[in-house]
């Protein structure tokens, strides 16, 4: 088969921030039929964040609050944190936050989800040789 006889697939390779939702949607003014909910609120979400890009001002506005609401959620998390209850969940959901627009928060909630996955995974071993032993 030669290249001119090829066919050219449907979609082009997924990229890193390919999110499987259908090429086109995600720009400002495509349409929305056919895609399923979640995918409706991605295209709206990023269509919103392109429109906020091309506003510098307001770009740097929205990166102060969210830093805002970063650091408020880390701080309840962190006064939270002695007291019973979820505080160190809170501490890291305020440095997801913050993950939103800052890379190296980013970075930070990466690792701590590739930490809990492999604590997620030691445990069920244990788990699993536990009732091993027992049967």
């Amino acid at each position: 088969m030669t290249s001119e006889t090829a066919v050219a697939p449907s979609r082009p390779a997924a990229g890193p921030h390919d999110d499987g939702a259908p090429h086109g949607a995600t720009t400002p003014g495509a349409p929305e039929e056919g895609l399923g909910r979640t995918a409706r609120a991605r295209a709206r979400w990023r269509a919103g964040r392109a429109k906020l890009d091309g506003y510098p001002r307001l770009r740097v506005a929205y990166k102060v609050g969210v830093a805002l609401a970063g650091v408020v959620v880390i701080a309840v998390g962190l006064v939270l944190v002695p007291l019973p209850g979820p505080g160190w969940l809170i501490v890291f959901v305020g440095v997801a936050v913050l993950g939103t627009e800052f890379p190296a928060a980013h970075r930070v909630t990466q690792a701590v989800r590739r930490l809990a996955h492999r604590l997620r995974l030691r445990w069920r071993a244990w788990r699993a040789n536990r009732a091993a032993a027992r049967a």
